[in-house]
């Protein structure tokens, strides 16, 4: 039989001091869980240092503060995750040892810190190509460990120690931050991710579906799409003697014709992708296969620019052995200030982005009646549901002169 429980060792002050109510207010003492097995006995620390009042607060059945709620939450997830490997240990046919025990609850804990095991997650990651999704992980972890520290706790996370009062928590603490509800569901939607990479990594864990209650749907955002004839008078401004400006609206231009792809798919086209007048490529966001038909307009907008020395065919990434993600990255922010200028000088009401170019696309063709389906597929995207998402946000005039001619019928 095993007994497992948990520990306090009082600080040199306190023992120094004696037992009375200024002793037991004063330092810090350590937790630490101790095991007993087969009459050996293992002492494992848990990382929490304690005042002496804090411990009599922690074992009695009164109310906590929130500080001291967590290490309370925690002490117990530990003891739970101990008895657990125990248990596992005890239905194997071999004898086990306090030390087997002891140094599994050790390499558990260390590998699901939740630093630790994005890290290992985001190097393999990066290794297979995927940038994006390695970058949105180190986003999210660093968002949830920024609102960890906020709360006073002394122990770097562990990933099965969340609950589902954890997340609306901190939730609760975007919202007080004004991140708004699509942010707030990536951040949950990517460490409910990693939470679930954690389960398969280690078996004894159990599930407690901290996000159960956490929004992970993608609302509708500010409207981003302009009118057909707002594009034909950017296209047409003359930008001549502002070379940057001029560059911008020519990527704005491009990424419109080419049925609203986006920059990142843009800026690694690669010269072999373009055969017999057809542009054919991989969407990075969703890995889709999409072919496009090359235009003498498309091509013209490449010729305008000195030949690309790299393999890509547009004038984006123009240098061999450079960052290239970084050089991306870069130019989105260059275009997208400039664009805001632009959009000026087009009387916009809204802000012009490269992003606007893809939402115009798609209601441009939604005006000209082509079927929610084909502009899905055009878009490369997984489904309908988030083209409808785009389509919620175009401009309603042609619904307000609907509204206004059964209006006026009444009158009549």
């Amino acid at each position: 039989m095993t007994t497992i429980s948990v520990k306090f060792r009082r600080s040199a002050v306190e023992k120094q001091a004696g037992s009375g109510d200024e002793a037991v207010r004063s330092g810090y003492g350590s937790v630490y869980y101790q095991i007993v097995h087969r009459r050996r006995v293992a002492r494992i620390a848990s990382g929490y240092r304690l005042t002496g009042e804090e411990w009599l607060c922690l074992r009695s059945a009164g109310p906590k503060r929130d500080a001291l709620r967590r290490v309370s939450v925690g002490i117990s997830l530990d003891l739970e995750l101990l008895r657990r490997i125990d248990s596992w240990m005890g239905m194997r046919p071999t004898p086990y040892s306090v030390e087997d025990v002891s140094a599994e609850f050790r390499r558990i804990d260390e590998a699901l810190r939740l630093k630790g095991f994005a890290s290992s997650a985001i190097s393999r990651l990066r290794q297979q190509g995927r940038i994006r999704t390695a970058e949105t992980y180190q986003a999210a972890v660093a968002s949830f460990s920024h609102y960890w520290q906020s709360t006073g706790s002394s122990r770097e996370p562990r990933i099965d120690w969340l609950t589902a009062d954890d997340i609306d928590e901190y939730n609760h603490w975007l919202k007080s931050r004004g991140v708004t509800s699509n942010t707030v569901s990536f951040y949950n939607r990517v460490l409910r991710a990693i939470y679930n990479r954690a389960l398969d990594a280690e078996a004894v864990v159990e599930n407690r579906r901290p996000f159960r209650h956490a929004y992970t749907g993608i609302g509708s955002t500010a409207k981003r799409a302009i009118p057909l004839e707002a594009v034909s008078r950017i296209a047409s401004l003359d930008l001549t003697a502002r070379p940057a400006l001029d560059y911008a609206r020519d990527m704005f231009i491009l990424s419109f014709s080419l049925r609203g792809m986006s920059f990142v798919d843009m800026a690694f086209l690669r010269k072999s992708d373009l055969r017999d007048g057809r542009l054919e490529y991989r969407r990075r966001k969703t890995g889709q296969r999409l072919q496009i038909e090359w235009t003498p307009q498309m091509q013209r907008a490449v010729d305008k620019y000195p030949p690309n020395q790299t393999e890509y065919l547009l004038p984006i990434i123009r240098r061999e052995g450079c960052d290239e993600r970084c050089v991306y990255r870069n130019a989105a922010y260059n275009i997208n200030r400039s664009l805001k200028t632009i959009g000026r000088m087009a009387g916009l009401s809204i802000p012009l982005t490269l992003y606007s170019a893809r939402h115009s696309w798609a209601s441009a063709a939604l005006a000209k009646g082509v079927p929610l389906s084909v502009i899905s597929k055009g878009m490369g995207h997984d489904s309908e549901c988030t083209t409808r998402i785009y389509l919620a946000q175009f401009d309603t005039s042609s619904v307000d002169r609907a509204n206004a001619m059964i209006l006026d019928s009444l009158n009549q």
